[in-house]
């Protein structure tokens, strides 16, 4: 038989391994011998004793069966005439085993010598017949034939399993070497893509200032720019879209690289389509083998994005801080403005035909009136100022508007206004809007000292606001004036609180605050657009209405303003819950004056005692922030499971952002005594007592 290694082409490296796998000096051969005589069995085993080979005696064909399953045999010597079972029979069970159907049977025998008896053994199965007595040679010769022939076949099965298994090793090697390659190659192309997306371009360029010619090295710059590589090695291109404000600026660093080593410059340049970009350009000087500066290596890094996520950030950080300077006096400031506001209104009733004393109160209320403002401008720029949206219909909304700011402007501005129709319902504080519009309008006016025109157009925008992906349609307010227009500087900075181009005494700077407060605390945006001597245009996105906390019923004080006559309180009582004794007195004097019996308390776990104890009060005024366990709002829901049909009214100088009025009525501190007789006449009228007015 030819050896097979000769057949493989990797070098006798390659067959030395082939052959420690096949391990074929380790192949042992078994013999079973089985004979139910156990000389017979000592005399064959004395024949075929050899170091190399393993001989198994069954005196049983029980045994020998036994055997023949468990272990793997070269050959098998069988005795023919055995009790229970003959050798026939045993050759048979053997042969119909798929384990042991191919293993080499001798028969042994001392009888039996006839033709038909040797036919049918080799009919069970025999591959030969050795006769008894057993001369050794004979036997020893054919055992051997058969040894020498299992060794060859299991020699032959290992190299066919060693081979088997090189091959699935040069497999497996070729396989993770392709994974390897493959997964090189996958991250270059991943480095290369992460490369031409990011922002960033690498130039050289010369020493001198004077001369800015730059040398990008890859294609990124154009992405970029909008200017090709070719374009920057004119020296004329850097310098003609460099900021004016940044030039001396970045000209001086420059002139210091050469003994600094390196500097990072941040400026503005104006790219290919005019849009200002933010720029850091990184730059190191390159010197050669001998120490000498050659050249200028930079990077250039658009950082635009990062520049207007810095104010953001910067703009939340002046939110921020206005809103917990603002809470923080909120409180304490409307308490003493509404004791002013409401000892002034006192004092109105007790000065009747003193014409020159009621002006002069008329002028402290108003002076009063104008703290709070401010105030409320504070909040609503720091978008903590409580609103009470509602539906909005702009078609009846806007020439009311219209009317108003007709007077406000004068007869110089010319005001149009469109409004689209068949809008998307919006939910929004109807003052609140009133009150930015205007803002916009007086702004523009002042833009426009020698007349102009005003428009207002109102249509619906099928694009989400942002911040509001619920819905799919919002409503667009946008304002535009024919105006001066602003400054990229000044219009950087137009929401900022304090920010005023007016003269001292003639602006706060917290009206276009107030506006993009309101705008964001109610869900939409703002942006502007303007341009010296172009004009400017506020465009204000509402989200239309999904399912906000809107109603179409809550009270609207514009709605009630006509009605004058007081309401009379006799035979009704009004319990008073306030923990401050200054803005207590002053209600309880109020409400005196009304002809209401007063019951006051300090806090809510006395006004509950209160409640208990009179069984006729017909409604609780109560602030919202107070000392103990129970604030304004939790006493109003432990009244409304006490006593349902109780109305309530709460008051307060500053709502904190986790403090939810909803379901009652709030009167916002500091409030004229005419905004109280109003709200206790709507709600005393929807109670179950019956109310009698003068």
């Amino acid at each position: 038989m030819t050896d097979r290694l000769d057949f493989y082409p990797t070098g006798t490296g390659a067959a030395e391994q082939l052959a420690a796998l096949a391990g074929a000096d380790a192949i042992r051969a078994k013999i079973l011998i089985v004979d139910d005589d156990q000389r017979n069995l000592l005399a064959a085993s004395e024949i075929l004793a050899d170091p190399a080979i393993d001989l198994v005696l069954a005196n049983s064909p029980e045994e020998a069966l036994r055997r023949a399953l468990r272990e793997d045999f070269a050959v098998i010597l069988l005795d023919v005439q055995m009790p229970r079972m003959d050798g026939y029979e045993v050759a048979a069970l053997i042969r119909s085993r798929s384990r042991t159907a191919r293993v080499p049977i001798l028969f042994l025998t001392a009888h039996n010598k006839d033709d038909m008896h040797i036919f049918r053994g080799y009919s069970a199965g025999a591959v030969d017949y050795v006769f008894k007595p057993i001369q050794p040679l004979v036997l020893k010769s054919k055992v051997d034939v058969f040894v020498d022939l299992y060794r060859k076949t299991e020699e032959i099965k290992r190299k066919a399993a060693a081979e088997k298994q090189l091959l699935l090793e040069n497999l497996r090697v070729r396989g993770e070497k392709l994974e390897a390659e493959q997964a090189l190659r996958r991250q270059a192309e991943h480095q290369a893509a992460v490369l031409r997306g990011l922002p960033i371009a690498l130039y050289t360029s010369p020493l001198g200032v004077e001369d800015r010619r730059l040398h990008f090295t890859n294609d990124s710059i154009e992405r970029i720019t909008g200017f090709s590589r070719d374009a920057f090695a004119k020296s004329s291109l850097w310098e003609s879209r460099l900021e004016a404000e940044d030039w001396d600026r970045v000209l001086a660093a420059l002139r210091t690289v050469s003994e600094a080593g390196a500097v990072a410059l941040e400026y503005r340049w104006r790219n290919a389509d005019g849009t200002e970009r933010h720029i850091l350009d990184q730059i190191a000087v390159n010197c050669d083998e001998s120490g000498t500066a050659v050249e200028l290596f930079g990077m250039w890094f658009d950082v635009t994005e990062r520049k207007e996520l810095e104010l953001s950030l910067q703009h939340a950080s002046k939110l921020e801080a206005v809103g917990r300077l603002t809470g923080g006096i909120a409180h304490d400031f409307n308490n003493m403005l509404s004791i002013v506001i409401g000892n002034l209104d006192l004092m109105k009733g007790s000065l009747q035909g003193n014409e020159k004393a009621l002006r002069r109160i008329e002028s402290a209320i108003e002076g009063a009136q104008r703290c709070a403002e401010l105030t409320s401008r504070l909040l609503a720029f720091s978008r903590r100022s409580p609103l009470q949206p509602r539906e909005i219909d702009f078609t009846s909304f806007i020439p009311g508007l219209i009317k108003l700011l007709e007077r406000t402007l004068g007869e110089r501005i010319t005001i149009s206004a469109n409004v689209e129709p068949n809008l998307p319902e919006v939910c929004v504080d109807h003052a609140q809007l009133e009150a930015a519009l205007i803002n916009l309008a007086v702004n523009a006016r002042d833009a426009m000292p020698d007349g102009g025109t005003l428009s207002i157009c109102i249509q619906r925008r099928d694009a989400p606001a942002a911040g509001c992906v619920e819905d799919s349609s919002s409503v667009e307010i946008a304002v535009a004036d024919s105006g001066t227009g602003m400054s990229p500087a000044i219009l950087a900075r137009v929401f900022e609180p304090f920010f005023t181009t007016k003269e001292a005494g003639k602006g706060t700077g917290l009206g276009l605050s107030m506006v993009y407060g309101f705008v964001q605390q109610s869900g939409g945006t703002i942006s502007v657009d303007s341009s010296p001597d172009q004009g400017t245009r506020f465009v204000i996105t509402l989200p239309a209405l999904v399912s906000r906390n809107c109603t179409s019923q809550d009270i609207d004080p514009g709605m009630t303003a006509g009605a004058s006559n007081p309401i009379n309180g006799a035979g009704k009582a009004v319990l008073v819950v306030e923990d401050d004794a200054d803005v207590r007195s002053t209600v309880v004097s109020t409400l005196e004056t009304l002809a209401f019996r007063v019951l006051s308390a300090q806090d809510g776990s006395e006004a509950l005692r209160l409640l208990q104890m009179e069984t006729n009060i017909a409604l609780v005024f109560s602030d919202v922030n107070m000392p103990g366990a129970t604030n304004g709002i939790e006493l109003g829901h432990t009244i409304r499971q006490r006593w349902p049909q109780m109305p309530i009214l709460l008051t307060s100088g500053y709502l904190r952002e986790d403090q939810d009025t909803n379901g009652f009525e709030l009167l916002q501190k500091p409030y004229r005594a005419s905004d109280l007789v109003e709200m206790l006449r709507i709600l005393l009228s929807d109670s179950r007592e019956e109310t009698t007015f003068e």
